[in-house]
């Protein structure tokens, strides 16, 4: 990893068009302005359901896409961000899309004892409006993104 590598993965991320200011944001590691992170909560709970069921806040969880989608999302130019197991309670300000590099995730929904799964390989949507109880059992790894304020169009 050495600096010419990391400047050149700069360069090359900088090159394709995405938003500046988070780019800025997320490079230099300062607070994310679109999800809230409490520490972790030490309250349990457990269900065995795998779909969420509240109105439009349903997580998306594409298992294993293939490298070409992969490369299209251009992910190797997102952020990364990792946490380690425990449970974390999170409120998502805009939609997220990450790939998960390591790590297994139940999420929950507040007020809701459904859960959706996730982990190492998969895609995950997060949609704007979510807040949700992570519960992590394996260290996470992930790369992400945040929609831009002219968001993605409609949905059901």
């Amino acid at each position: 990893m050495s600096k010419n590598n990391n400047e050149s993965r700069l360069i090359s991320c900088l090159s394709k068009p995405q938003p500046s200011l988070y780019i800025l944001t997320h490079l230099f590691l300062l607070p994310s302005p679109y999800i809230n992170l409490t520490t972790p909560i030490t309250s349990s709970s457990s269900s065995s359901s795998s779909l969420m069921a509240s109105e439009n806040l349903r997580i998306i969880v594409e298992k294993s896409p293939s490298e070409e989608r992969l490369s299209e999302l251009n992910i190797k130019c997102w952020p990364k961000w990792g946490c380690s197991p425990g449970k974390y309670q999170l409120k998502f300000d805009a939609e997220e899309t990450c790939y998960l590099l390591k790590g297994k995730v139940k999420a929950y929904p507040k007020g809701s004892p459904d859960f959706v799964e996730f982990g190492a390989g998969d895609l995950v949507i997060l949609p704007k409006g979510l807040s949700c109880t992570w519960d992590v059992s394996i260290a996470v790894d992930k790369y992400y993104k945040f929609e831009s304020s002219s968001s993605s169009s409609s949905s059901s």
